[in-house]
């Protein structure tokens, strides 16, 4: 199998986000202080490398042969999310999100990602004909339920509802009624209004039962503007760098709020705003236009894949960086509460790379395959 103009370009795209990335993360974590040198910083290069043999290596096994064992992947995947529940690695603040091995550790809920994509748009795929009926939606909606279940025990909001947005898009796509749509939209309006009502009282009644008080706080400083808030600080130093780059940023190595350690966790969920800061408008612009173009050749190599599984899968990766993308971006710009969601790509990260790396090697089997069958 050869690549293909769009093949090629997909992989150079990535490529160049994963440098940037590389070099942001540098900047975040001071590498100009300590002769070049941060764990952080060799390690996402390791990290990198290793991608990209995970990107070539799928890219060379037929997705058709993997979407077979979809079922031993949605098996594999509650066993890790299980195994995290029960031997997983705790941080200090008590958040359970990883197992260890050794030196190596991995974290399930991202890997949990592109094993969603494979499960359920063979699932999809093999019920097609029968989309519409009411049991195969209920059987679809509640094996992705129960993986999210398993997440937000860890607990992990972000990832969690990067599988919901995944489970959507794949739903909207396979041929799905528009009745279900509207009849959604028109139950879940009712059910918002309460949780929103539920979650600005003082004394919650359903909220607290599957969101940590943390979780709660961070989306009520977000609603009422708390400049002085804890929660808000993260966010409003997030703000402050971006706003002061400006046009063309203060030059690599040079952020002022980012030399001074003002910005918690700069190195992952709010490396857009070293990004920004350093690099200005023109900087954010450049990486949003490259995770951008990274998305529309994942859309054009579902519409142009002459197989609906393909079309299935490619689709759910692009709605995976798509989310991710919005998310990240609305946190570090102050728009939307703080999740903790990585930057495809760009924040620091093995599970995210190997993950990432994974998926755009899928859609690029995709894309031979289509070229193959067209050609054949």
């Amino acid at each position: 199998m050869k690549w293909k103009k769009t093949e090629w370009l997909l992989a150079v795209l990535v490529i160049i986000l994963s440098i940037i990335g590389i070099i942001a993360i540098g900047s975040a974590t001071h590498i100009y202080n300590n002769a070049g040198y941060s764990n952080e910083f060799a390690s996402q290069k390791i990290w990198f490398l290793i991608g990209i043999v995970f990107m070539i290596l799928f890219s060379f096994i037929d997705y058709e042969m993997i979407c077979k064992f979809y079922i031993p992947i949605y098996v594999f995947d509650l066993i890790l999310l299980l195994a995290v529940l029960i031997i997983g690695k705790n941080s200090p603040s008590s958040v359970t999100r990883w197992i260890s091995f050794g030196p190596i550790g991995i974290q399930p809920s991202e890997f949990a990602k592109i094993f969603t994509i494979i499960f359920l748009s063979s699932l999809v795929n093999i019920k097609r004909e029968s989309i519409n009926k009411l049991y195969v939606l209920i059987l679809i909606l509640l094996s992705s339920f129960i993986p999210v279940a398993l997440i937000m025990k860890q607990p992990s909001l972000s990832a969690s509802i990067v599988i919901l947005a995944i489970t959507f898009a794949i739903l909207f796509i396979s041929g799905l009624d528009y009745k279900y749509i509207y009849r959604t939209i028109i139950a879940i309006l009712p059910i918002a209004v309460f949780l929103f009502w539920d979650l600005l009282r003082e004394n919650h009644l359903i909220i607290n039962k599957f969101l940590k008080d943390y979780q709660i706080e961070r989306i009520t400083t977000m609603i009422k503007s708390d400049p002085y808030s804890q929660n808000f600080y993260q966010t409003k130093q997030s703000m402050f760098a971006i706003g002061s780059g400006q046009i063309f940023g203060k030059g690599l190595f040079n952020g002022t709020i980012n030399r001074l350690n003002y910005l918690p966790e700069s190195h992952n969920d709010f490396i857009f705003s070293v990004i920004g800061e350093e690099f200005g408008f023109v900087g954010c612009m450049a990486v949003l236009c490259l995770l951008f173009w990274v998305i529309a050749i994942c859309i054009n190599v579902a519409k142009n894949s002459n197989s609906f599984l393909g079309e299935l899968i490619a689709c759910g990766i692009a709605s995976m960086f798509l989310f991710q993308t919005f998310v990240n971006v609305g946190v570090a710009t102050g728009i939307l509460p703080n999740t903790g969601m990585p930057l495809p790509f760009i924040s620091y990260g093995g599970s995210s790379m190997f993950v990432n790396m994974i998926a755009i090697g899928i859609v690029i089997n995709v894309s031979i395959n289509s070229n193959k069958k067209l050609f054949s």
